[in-house]
């Protein structure tokens, strides 16, 4: 058994003091409000959470970070440079890049991830000799950073949609493609999960997955995670109308592709139909604030969401910015700017949304309680940003930088700041550099 003790904790019951977490086979035994730090136990600094969820990440986006400024632009440039990155990546290169980008993650509290994989084959869309080896690079990479996966393999047909319907994959999306839905889905039943890896679905939205084949999705991923990106941008919803007239959210509703184990990523730009049908099957909108704001994609209407019953998430999806606690505040700074009024989320609700591990297919994680896994993250408190912060409000100054521990599933990942694998932006500079070197 390993103890580990903190002056401060985020516990269900709200914020205590003198917590003693006994752990043993990866999960909490017990947790003790006021005690001593017990003999040959780690006394953690500041604050201790549980580990944090990053529900919607592009791992090869993270080579994108800081390039994409110069020409301005829209969501739709963007995508050139995107597109660009993902033609340089093999199984090895990916395997690099994913390894660094999760364990920046690990630095930055996260102990799951939501990986939406679409970067299936080689360019031109040739199938590799292991057809999922872009799959088993991620999954190898999140085993080397020290996180739990889970694999959205995302079904990815049509190269968008216009008032005249579908268009052919692009040339540049040629390897995202396998050709039909049921093809797709023969490719993903040969994945498999573990105890650190969930096999879920995506569709990567209705732009890329006619009608016809939503079903087919759906069908596929019963019982399993289900993510898609929904209404991110207006010309999706006028795609939509123009063509089927309907939207989007009722698209995918008519398709049963919603309900509780349904995450909407962005869920952007939604009508009052659209938030109450969201609501009303119990489908998850997943923002990603950083991302949003960096791509100008929009502010989304979280609250609102909350409101008619669908239960928020967060992801760092390009990572523009990989720091979960950030992602949290925007969350709710950005209600702000729209409504003119603070306080739309409580700090409970925002580490909430923080720790949606269930949405990810790890129902047994996201909260600091007996029976648990172990995931743990402490956040000091005597930074320059979070000296003086009350306890209970740390999502309110802290960043990235003021995590100190990380544990995942009782196993230390993060220790004083330091990832197990060493230097980790030495490692994400070997893997991004030679990107764009090509």
């Amino acid at each position: 058994m390993t103890s580990y003790f903190a002056r401060h904790a985020l516990l269900p019951t709200g914020a205590a003091a003198d917590v003693t977490f006994e752990v043993a086979d990866g999960r909490f035994t017990a947790v003790t409000p006021g005690t001593r730090p017990a003999p040959g136990g780690t006394v953690l600094p500041g604050v201790v959470l549980p580990g944090l969820a990053n529900c919607h990440s592009h791992a090869f986006h993270r080579a994108l970070r800081g390039r994409t400024h110069a020409g301005g632009g829209t969501f739709w440039t963007w995508r050139q440079g995107m597109y660009a990155v993902a033609d340089a990546l093999d199984p090895d290169s990916y395997l690099e890049l994913a390894r660094a980008t999760y364990a920046e993650m690990a630095l930055a509290g996260i102990t799951a991830v939501g990986e939406f994989h679409y970067l299936h084959h080689a360019p031109g869309g040739v199938r590799y000799d292991d057809p999922n080896a872009m799959g088993a690079a991620l999954i190898q990479a999140a085993a080397d950073a020290g996180i739990r996966l889970t694999l959205l393999d995302t079904c990815y047909l049509a190269g968008g949609l216009g008032p005249d319907g579908h268009v052919a994959l692009g040339p540049e999306q040629l390897r995202f493609g396998d050709g039909t839905a049921r093809a797709w889905a023969d490719r993903v039943a040969s994945l498999a999960g573990s105890d650190s890896v969930v096999v879920g679905a995506a569709v990567h939205s209705v732009r890329a997955v006619p009608l016809e084949a939503l079903p087919v999705v759906a069908e596929a991923a019963a019982g399993r995670p289900l993510h898609v990106h929904l209404s991110e941008q207006p010309a999706e919803n006028e795609a939509a109308r123009a063509f089927y007239g309907r939207t989007p959210t009722e698209l995918l509703a008519d398709a049963g592709a919603l309900g509780p184990l349904t995450s909407a990523v962005h869920a952007t730009h939604l009508t009052d139909s659209d938030i109450a049908t969201l609501g009303r099957t119990g489908t998850t909108s997943c923002f990603c604030p950083t991302t949003e704001r960096d791509l100008a994609d929009g502010i989304g209407p979280a609250r609102a969401l909350l409101d008619a019953g669908s239960g928020l998430s967060l992801g760092s999806d390009q990572h523009a910015v990989i720091d979960l606690i950030e992602e949290a505040r925007a969350l709710e700074m950005h209600e702000r700017l729209g409504t003119l009024h603070r306080g739309r989320f409580t700090p409970d609700q925002l580490l909430t949304a923080a720790t949606r591990h269930d949405t990810l297919g790890w129902a047994d994680a996201g909260a600091l309680a007996v029976g648990r896994r172990a995931d743990l993250v402490a956040v000091r408190l005597e930074s320059a940003r979070t000296a003086g912060v009350d306890p209970a409000q740390i999502l309110l100054a802290a960043t990235a930088a003021d995590v100190d521990t990380v544990v995942t599933d009782g196993r230390p990942v993060v220790t004083g700041g330091q990832h197990r694998l060493g230097d980790v932006g030495d490692l994400l500079s070997k893997a991004i550099e030679p990107l764009w070197r090509a």
